[in-house]
């Protein structure tokens, strides 16, 4: 989870900006977190106390403003008993990862997954996009290898995997769709060496890099389960202090250790 919030941080200055490199300066002046790292910590707020996802997906929206939200989350938030619009965007994927940290079982991961998707997502791109990147890092945390965990999503799920960033990056453009965005993310994993490789190579992808990179960072982490120390500093300066509570409460309560 930390991986994912650290991820939307570093990539929150390069959005829309097509970036098509990955070298570039990490934690700029201006980075900040935005909804991506607001509604997975809602998601891990869920876990952690047995709350209903859309209740509190909705709470630290509303607590949280101005961080980015899509036209029609916005209007979703701010309608009481607003009933899910069929979303196949990609902020289903982009605040699953505390599910995969969280579960002991595949089955639960998926199902967890789903329902943290619905709420606003609930279109089965939606669905896909969340399921995909929780199981990716449930495997991650297993000891899974890449090629068990790429295997695994593409005959799962249908992405194709066997394309490399590379190969992507030239004609890729700005995509918010689970269908359009999570693959390239998860093949940014894929491709790297570290969690902070996997973070620029998300960005480089000159896309949504603030999600790209929360996604990749989120599986990043689950996998080499070592984040630079700055890194974690940086971002507990960044965050509020209530947030980085839920943060530090989650990684006790599932025994995350982030400095292995």
């Amino acid at each position: 989870m930390l991986g994912a919030i650290i991820g939307d941080i570093i990539g929150s200055v390069y959005e829309k900006s097509g970036m098509k490199k990955p070298d570039f300066p990490l934690f700029d002046t201006d980075c900040r977190f935005t909804d991506d790292t607001v509604m997975t910590l809602a998601i891990a707020d869920a876990l952690l106390h047995k709350r209903i996802f859309r209740n509190n997906i909705r709470t630290f929206g509303l607590n949280y403003p101005n961080r980015g939200y899509g036209g029609m989350f916005r209007e979703w938030l701010q309608t009481e008993n607003a009933k899910p619009y069929n979303s196949f965007g990609n902020g289903s994927a982009m605040r699953v990862s505390p599910v995969g940290f969280a579960c002991k079982e595949m089955e639960e991961v998926l199902d967890l997954a789903l329902k943290s998707a619905e709420p606003t997502h609930n279109h089965p791109e939606g669905i896909k996009g969340a399921q995909a990147v929780a199981a990716g890092i449930f495997l991650a945390r297993q000891g899974k290898s890449k090629e068990e965990i790429r295997t695994h999503i593409e005959d799962t799920f249908g992405y194709n995997l066997h394309r490399t960033v590379e190969e992507i990056r030239p004609g890729y453009q700005f995509d918010v769709t689970c269908q359009g965005s999570v693959p390239e993310s998860i093949i940014a994993f894929l491709d790297s060496e570290d969690v902070e490789s996997a973070i620029r190579l998300a960005v480089s992808l000159g896309g949504d890099a603030d999600t790209m990179a929360a996604i990749a960072g989120a599986l990043a982490q689950a996998y080499y389960k070592k984040i630079p120390l700055d890194f974690i500093y940086r971002t507990s300066q960044i965050l509020t202090p209530p947030l980085w509570k839920i943060v530090v409460s989650f990684n006790k309560k599932y025994q995350i250790s982030t400095s292995k």
